[in-house]
């Protein structure tokens, strides 16, 4: 078998199958066997765009997706798993409930992470999007919450907490704070769907730019996300910034080098500012106005060296600062509204409580034999050679972060700079090691 052979998670046969199958599940259903499986369909799906898009090869899956109509279904799942986590995993997390492992609860909290990395993916050619329908308000919606969430959030904790929670060995605390690191991973992916958002008003649902602009008012949102940049931060005298999933210390011109994040906010603002029909329509009173020139303090020499058409945008906002704003233009335009979470919390009102009852006793403590065979499901999902081809940095030691070479030979999950700190950890390590490996006996 050639390389490339070796590294196709799904052949375009199996990936057709696979995406045919794609289906929504209720609430209550979260965490079942049936939703557990589709979950690891998901996660292959996921693999496998990944590599044909950094290979720039046929992107079979996108075009699957498209022709079988599954995007809505894809971004449906999305917000399923999101009002579970605010509305079930709170409940589940405040109980004394103690499962004999985390991993399906886990799987429920990364779900998410997993479906919003596939649509980053697939969502990047504007077909993707004409094919989501109406639903691309309601992932328009979400979107917003995710970024609203991280300017209001200190986003700057999740690190400590994840520390403490380590420290703690509560496995549900830890969870927490596991989530809330994927509540800022979620963040950043998101705002390059918002940039193909609005790469894509002209086909987009007619109702589009006018939530973007006046229910939401993302324009501001943006100018907050340039002013205040939850993925910079400064400690003890050193700039840090989160670039290809870790945080990096940046100095001298490097700090002015823009990363993918801070390239989609600017490309997000372009595109909106500089649509003419966007413009028009959106209500440019004092408050927003005195937002938007804020800009204007960082479109420096260097910035537009980088994203040279960023100078049209200067332009135009020197300009803005020198006229009267008009009044938005209103039309007549019966307006389309996300309906996904809101039938979700309708559905479910008054049965929160029962449902997280029931996934606790039901798919949240699995016996042995269970966790056997889930973690030989999990361990024939995750190709770790493929994995190991999208690395685009060097293995880190789970111990002291140093660079790793060596890798755990039973379960392929963790990586050690030396012998010595495979040792140490192994008292820590060997619960999932064995699982991982299919050694846990009923």
């Amino acid at each position: 078998m050639n390389t490339e052979e070796s590294q196709q998670v799904l052949l375009f046969n199996e990936a057709e199958a696979l995406i045919e199958s794609l289906r929504i599940f209720p609430i209550k259903s979260i965490g079942s066997s049936k939703w557990q499986k589709q979950h690891e369909y998901i996660e292959k799906l996921n693999m496998q765009a990944l590599l044909c898009a950094s290979s720039q090869e046929e992107e079979f899956v996108k075009e699957s997706l498209i022709t079988l109509d599954k995007i809505p279904c894809l971004i449906a799942d999305l917000i399923s798993t999101e009002v579970w986590k605010d509305k079930i995993f709170n409940i589940v997390f405040k109980t004394n409930f103690k499962p004999k492992t985390t991993i399906p609860v886990y799987m429920v909290l990364y779900h998410e992470a997993t479906v919003v990395n596939l649509l980053e993916t697939v969502l990047f050619h504007k077909e993707s999007l004409e094919s989501s329908g109406d639903n691309v308000l309601d992932l328009l919606d979400y979107c917003y919450r995710k970024l609203t969430s991280a300017v209001a959030n200190n986003n700057r904790e999740f690190l400590e907490k994840s520390k403490a929670a380590q420290n703690d060995g509560n496995s549900l605390e830890e969870l927490c704070a596991q989530q809330d690191k994927m509540d800022f991973e979620i963040a950043v992916k998101v705002i390059s769907i918002l940039r193909y958002l609005t790469d894509a008003l002209d086909c987009l649902p007619l109702s589009t730019p006018s939530r973007i602009l006046n229910t939401h008012n993302i324009p501001c949102l943006l100018v907050e996300l340039v002013e205040h940049p939850p993925w910079t931060r400064t400690e003890g005298g050193l700039t840090k910034k989160y670039i290809d999933g870790k945080w990096q210390e940046v100095s001298g011109p490097d700090v002015l080098q823009l990363t993918k994040v801070e390239g989609q906010v600017w490309l997000s603002l372009y595109n909106i500012l500089m649509n003419v029909e966007c413009v028009k329509k959106y209500d440019f009173n004092s408050f927003n106005k005195a937002q938007i020139l804020k800009l204007r303090a960082h479109m420096t020499e260097v910035l537009l060296d980088q994203l040279p058409m960023l100078a049209d945008l200067r332009r135009y906002l020197e300009e803005l600062s020198m006229t009267d704003s008009l009044a938005p233009e209103r039309s007549l335009v019966l307006e389309q509204l996300p309906e996904i979470k809101e039938r979700l919390l309708q559905e479910n009102e008054g049965k929160w409580h029962a449902i997280a009852k029931h996934q606790m006793k039901h798919y949240f403590d699995p016996s042995q034999a269970e966790i056997q065979s889930q973690a030989r499901r999990l361990a024939d999902t995750y190709n770790f050679d493929v994995m190991d081809s999208l690395l685009t940095d060097v293995p880190k030691c789970a111990v002291c972060g140093a660079e790793a070479s060596k890798r755990c030979s039973r379960c392929r999950q963790e990586w050690y700079c030396k012998r010595e700190c495979q040792v140490s950890h192994w008292s820590k390590h060997k619960t999932v090691c064995d699982m991982m490996a299919g050694d846990v006996k009923p």
